[in-house]
């Protein structure tokens, strides 16, 4: 199984992930993907640098011709005869110190985007739609985060206009680059969040700040060694939205380690580090089921997407006759054991059941991998599973559904494209 880790223990910051993700791929490539997608003003520059000995990556993001100096600060207030809240994300992981003074005169108007206008810019950029739909629930997880800090509704958050394309660019590659991977799980350490405090408009704030921590809830978190902002509210949902499990390093069989770099130095070498690893898919996974005879199918449904965007291997149902002869069906669901305890209360959560079945059972998996097919209508990536003197290879659906979509056919006939 194809195994993504990420080691944040400075922490972690869109460009930095960005960064230590590149070196796991084709770097021009990526580069050249995220300079055409269509966000104007924006260019990535990767540059390779050496710190404390190692060799990594410093992603810089150039806004206009300038890359963006982001400010050791989450909120501003302007005096402009009314006050705007606004976000900058901190890309560049410029960590926080207390005795910075992070209130700044602003003579220029500024404008502002709320969470509709920034969903508007991602759905029209040159990328996959797979891409888009993480960037905007990426996006939409930092939009709550404001909401519940500033206690205002997500549709009246305003996002600065500068720092909206920063953070939109590092959304956008980070998602870009975990399609270029093709990880089939991604797993990450416990996360360093720094300590200390940062002053703001709104006075002195406790690191982590109140949109990182809101994004935090669930994740394993500590203070670390360094003081000073070391997780970003970008780098909290990033994680969040794409790791499965945070936890310590499994045994795996590393193929490539990249380093991400942030800008901040300190004793501690300042890095996001990736592995991309092969993981052993033979190995015990958890059977959990209950019965359900109560719930409309709307409620099963979500509870099912809910589940396996959690980690699940497999949700799935079979309709049964229950007690008083009752419809209803057999909710199941497939996971490893690492994850029994989180998909036993997500269960309960979701669900009407009052008791869960377990049964622990060995697997059996083929090894996958992914490739890549040009077509006239454009790139469709190839699923390949292999292993005990079996090979298959399937064109991913979502690749075929752009496809048929875009040129009012069938998936019948856009799998007839393939070669």
């Amino acid at each position: 199984m194809k195994t993504l880790y990420l080691e944040c223990r400075m922490g972690a910051a869109g460009d930095m992930l960005t960064a230590a993700l590149s070196e796991l791929v084709n770097k021009e490539e990526f580069l050249r993907i995220m300079n055409s997608c269509g966000l104007e003003g924006v260019q990535f520059e990767a540059e390779t640098v050496r710190n404390s000995g190692i060799t990594g990556t410093h992603m810089h993001v150039v806004i206009n011709g300038e890359e963006e100096m982001t400010e050791d600060v989450h909120e501003h207030m302007h005096a402009h005869g009314e006050e705007h809240e606004h976000h900058h994300h901190d890309h560049e992981h410029e960590h926080h110190h207390h005795d910075h003074d992070h209130e700044h005169e602003h003579g220029h108007h500024h404008h502002h985007a709320h969470m509709h206008d920034i969903e508007a810019v991602i759905r029209g950029l040159n990328v996959s739609e797979s891409v888009k739909e993480h960037a905007v629930a990426v996006y939409q997880l930092i939009a709550e985060a404001e909401s519940h800090a500033h206690g205002q509704p997500v549709e009246e958050i305003h996002f600065h206009e500068v720092g909206t394309k920063d953070a939109i660019a590092d959304v956008t590659a980070v998602c870009v680059l975990m399609e270029m991977i093709g990880a089939d799980r991604v797993l990450a350490s416990p996360v360093a969040t720094g300590s200390g405090y940062v002053r703001c408009a709104h006075g002195v704030l406790p690191v982590p700040a109140p949109a990182t921590a809101y994004i935090l809830q669930g994740i394993p978190s500590y203070s670390g060694m360094e003081s000073g902002e070391l997780l970003t509210p970008t780098g909290a949902a990033l994680l969040k939205h794409f790791v499965q499990s945070f936890e310590t390093m499994p045994v795996m069989t590393v193929e490539k380690i990249g380093y991400g770099f942030g800008r901040k130095e300190f004793k501690t070498l300042n890095a996001v580090r990736a592995f991309l690893a092969d993981m052993e898919d033979d190995g015990e996974v958890c059977e959990l089921v209950c019965n359900l005879d109560d719930m409309t199918p709307e409620e099963i449904g979500f509870a099912q997407e809910e589940i396996m965007a959690a980690g699940a291997l497999d949700v799935y149902t079979v309709p049964a006759y229950m007690k008083k002869n009752r419809p209803g069906l057999l909710f199941q669901v497939m996971c490893r054991t690492d994850d029994r305890e989180k998909m036993i209360a997500l269960m309960f959560k979701h669900t009407t059941t009052l008791g869960i079945r377990e049964t622990v059972s060995r697997r059996h998996a083929l090894k996958r991998s992914f490739s890549e097919q040009e077509t006239d209508s454009g790139t469709v990536r190839i699923k390949s599973s292999e292993g005990y003197g079996t090979l298959r290879t399937k064109a991913e659906y979502e690749d075929l559904a752009r496809i048929a979509r875009a040129e009012g056919i069938s998936l019948f006939e856009a799998r007839k494209k393939l070669k």
